[in-house]
């Protein structure tokens, strides 16, 4: 079977970056994959690592990436064999993906990692409230589709009526074991002994992530407990727009993120809306307390406890007090898969046509 997979992550581009590596693995189970990417000028070349062929669609604009991406999936279409499509989004890239299923009668899947049908992802802005609207278009369209989480699954046969037996759930793969084992090479507390309570957060700074509100919370923990601090590690466009004082200290990323899980007392996550919450699982494995908005897989990992509902900063506010007095335990419902059992399970997908 050859795979025709329509995706945004620019990432893929990066040598050695998390999803490269992530499609070469995939490529190895079929017999070839082409990855079509949306992406703007300069120039990125066209890229191969053996059987796996990833293209730029190196657009004039945003708004020809549809156009570029279609252009490139017929000329990949030329090659003849035994075709499935599968876009990463039920958006733009879902589109593209849907157009060449009806070109060439071809089985199409679509994958979900955004959990689109929660009400903030429809505030954020006009062009989302566009892609609600293109999700439900598409998704009934699919003949298969994967969900990162139970979530997004309840959310679809809910919602939108899809049947459950047409949707399985893979989130992206979390190597637990690595994690658990990773040795340190940085320890919260000698970096930063001004502080006796360490909260950390591992973000993009974007508006779902609702960063600011840890940080407005922050404002009344120090007054009860003055030696607590708040740990930001990540970067994105809202960065500039965050109000920070002595106690809050924000760092660029990491690839040591492990080290941080480990030594720091609480990691905090304030999203808005998660298709998945991969900081959720990495944090669990690495033997962190973990606080969490109610959204993606925290109901499936977390215990209720731990959990506050999305953007209440009284609720935040109680489990932050809560934890800094230690009422609040590790998850124990963390459950480890290897590699190659999460491989057999991705392959098993592509079986759906």
């Amino acid at each position: 079977m050859k795979i025709l997979s329509i995706g945004s992550d620019k990432t893929v581009f990066q040598e050695d970056s998390p999803v490269r590596r992530r499609i070469i693995e995939y490529g190895a189970l079929v017999e070839e994959m082409h990855v079509i990417v949306f992406s703007l000028r300069p120039s990125v070349v066209r890229q191969n690592f053996g059987n796996v062929f990833i293209y730029p669609t190196n657009s004039r604009s945003r708004w020809f990436y549809i156009c570029d991406a279609i252009k490139i999936g017929r000329e990949i279409m030329a090659t003849k064999g035994q075709w499935l499509i599968t876009a990463r989004d039920p958006f733009e890239t879902g589109l593209v993906g849907y157009w060449l299923k009806r070109k060439y009668n071809l089985p199409f899947h679509l994958q979900i990692h955004t959990d689109f049908l929660n009400p903030y992802f429809k505030k954020e802005s006009f062009l989302n409230k566009v892609r609600v609207l293109l999700a439900k278009f598409l998704i009934p369209r699919a003949d298969h589709i994967r969900a990162v989480s139970e979530r997004i699954k309840n959310s679809l046969v809910l919602n939108l009526k899809i049947q459950g037996s047409k949707i399985t759930i893979l989130p992206v793969f979390v190597d637990i074991e690595k994690i658990k084992q990773v040795s340190l090479k940085t320890d919260l507390h000698q970096k930063y002994p001004q502080f006796d309570f360490i909260i950390l957060m591992g973000s993009r700074f974007t508006k779902e992530k609702n960063i600011g509100l840890a940080i407005e919370v922050m404002t009344e923990i120090v007054k009860k407990f003055p030696k607590t601090g708040l740990i930001i590690v990540g970067s994105g466009p809202e960065k500039e727009n965050l109000k920070i004082n002595k106690n809050v200290i924000i760092e660029d990323w990491t690839d040591d993120l492990s080290s941080y899980y480990k030594t720091a007392d609480l990691f905090l996550l304030t999203s808005n809306y998660e298709g998945y919450g991969m900081t959720i699982i990495e944090a669990t494995a690495a033997g962190c307390v973990v606080v969490s908005s109610d959204v993606g897989v925290a109901d499936e990992i977390l215990d209720k406890e731990n959990i506050f509902p999305a953007g209440d900063r009284k609720e935040l506010e109680n489990k932050l007090e809560k934890a800094i007095k230690k009422e609040l335990k590790l998850s124990q419902k963390l459950v480890a898969k290897t590699k190659e059992e999460y491989l057999k399970e991705y392959k098993n997908i592509l079986n759906y046509v």
